[in-house]
């Protein structure tokens, strides 16, 4: 069995080599990372007690009076989870609850009652409480967590107040956070409130510490969400998938994301407030990064000459990035021979967000969502090592059905891989059937792989040559497919497509 120490490895190498690039544009561009109060956020959660299972997670929840949520402004996937756990948490019926939110000041209370009462829209609701210019960060998640609140909740209240963005007066939004929750409560005595708020503030001395003092009747959890020391340490667990650990009896933190889609959006999201007048968010760097982060992990050289061992001047076939605001241009890339083919893709690009067309080497980007990049990001690698065969539009027309099968199956296992080597958490989400037969068998193939590599049974090299090995010769395709099933273990009962 592998240790922890190489499963941690194992896990962490690609996103880590990922990581990095991402962090250094952040750092150019947002120096506050620096400052004290953050300091003392991330060094306040190191390490952790023991796993904790979903059932624990929600008994948790359900056993405090106040639950502290941390947020990670610009991951969709925090506000997102947040929502969940709030509706989670009602449905439960032993008590009502109210929800607290920093994202709205306290000043604009009356126009969220309005909302809430129905007398304004989504439209004015944004526009009064000056959300994208006072907050900045993603409407959509936002919204939902609103309107999941409306739904099951007995009150929304807005918590934060003026001004924004100075860390060095975080502690004046503490207090003022603590003393608004302290008096939501005395307004609902009988009520859970669960309260979304910046994760930094979450640090024990910081708003805990506050509201201990300000509600010392009331029993406190923070749930925080991705710190990414308690993730990376959490990759050496022999589990595959770790939900969430205990860090202290009244601290524990969810994993519904990973440190690279965290700074991804992150960096998305600095990129569009210094481009304000730039049409369509650049998903360009984030998706290169990906690429050059695969390469790496599987050594493979992007600057050799020759072909061989290695594609010749893959940095040279990287595929354009665009970001469609309709079908139009993507039907365009397709063609129109393939109807079939078009509706697939077009599928793929609205369930995920993303799709790789080979025939003009295009990987068009709606939603940014980084296993499901990834997975694109992992097509293209298979097509650019055997030298873009596809890019033009009349193709490999000589090849088997039989054939195309088995090289659909393989094309599908390595963008499932991909996706995992990249992106290790919520990936059992991440492919979603497009309508190709093979793709079930081709999932189950890219899992295997993973896995058999995470155990030290499957090594890089291997998984490099079935990126760079070549499928022209008939029968070829399928020899290499059972040949993986083979070497991941995978069980008979499970090559659907060899049967």
């Amino acid at each position: 069995m592998a240790t922890t120490s190489s499963l941690r490895s194992r896990r962490s190498i690609a996103q880590l080599q990922a990581l990095a690039g991402v962090k250094s544009e952040i750092d150019a561009q947002d120096s506050r990372g620096r400052c004290k109060y953050l300091r003392e956020f991330s060094e306040a959660f190191r390490s952790y007690q023991h796993v904790l299972t979903p059932q624990q997670v929600q008994d948790s929840v359900q056993a405090a009076d106040i639950v502290l949520i941390g947020d990670y402004h610009a991951l969709p996937a925090a506000q997102r989870y947040a929502g969940g756990l709030l509706e989670q948490r009602a449905l439960a019926g032993d008590r009502p609850v109210v929800v607290g939110v920093e994202s709205i000041f306290a000043r604009d209370q009356h126009i969220l009652d309005e909302w809430w009462r129905r007398e304004i829209d989504e439209a004015e609701l944004r526009r009064r409480i000056r959300f994208d210019v006072g907050w900045g960060y993603d409407w959509v998640p936002f919204f939902e967590l609103l309107t999941t609140a409306r739904e099951h909740a007995e009150a929304i209240y807005g918590l934060d107040c003026m001004p924004r963005g100075d860390f060095r007066r975080a502690s004046l939004h503490d207090r003022h956070a603590a003393a608004r929750i302290s008096e939501i409560g005395k307004r609902h005595p009988n009520a859970a409130i669960l309260v979304l708020f910046g994760e930094s503030h979450l640090a024990p001395g910081h708003l805990p510490y506050l509201l201990r003092q300000n509600c010392p009747d009331k029993k406190l959890l923070t749930v925080l969400q991705n710190v990414d020391a308690l993730y990376w340490r959490a990759a050496g667990e022999s589990c595959n998938r770790v939900h969430a650990v205990r860090v202290s009896d009244d601290v524990i933190c969810v994993f519904n994301s990973t440190p690279l889609e965290k700074y991804e959006h992150y960096r998305l999201c600095l990129d569009r407030w210094c481009e304000t007048e730039q049409d369509a968010p650049d998903f360009s760097p984030a998706v290169y990064n990906l690429v050059h982060s695969l390469t790496r992990f599987l050594n493979i050289n992007c600057y050799s000459p020759r072909n061989g061992t290695q594609p010749r001047f893959l940095i040279d076939s990287l595929p354009e990035v665009a970001a469609p605001p309709d079908d139009s241009a993507v039907r365009k890339a397709l063609g129109a021979r393939d109807q079939i083919g078009a509706e697939v893709s077009l599928r793929r690009l609205e369930e995920r967000g993303s799709v790789y067309i080979a025939r003009t080497n295009t990987l068009f980007v709606r939603e940014f969502h980084v296993p499901f990049v990834a997975e694109e990001v992992a097509r293209f690698l298979r097509y650019g090592c055997r030298g873009l065969p596809e890019k033009h539009p009349d193709g490999n027309t000589d090849e088997d059905a039989t054939d195309r099968l088995y090289a659909q199956a393989i094309e599908d296992a390595l963008s499932g891989l991909a996706a995992r080597i990249l992106c290790p958490v919520g990936t059992e989400h991440a492919q979603v059937t497009t309508g190709s037969d093979p793709e079930p068998a081709g999932c189950a193939l890219g899992a295997a792989l993973y896995d058999a590599y995470i155990q030290g049974k499957v090594s890089r090299t291997f998984l490099r040559r079935l990126f760079l090995v070549r499928l022209e010769e008939p029968g070829a395709a399928r020899k290499i497919y059972l040949a993986a099933c083979r070497k991941a273990g995978l069980p008979a009962a499970a090559r659907l497509i060899a049967q």
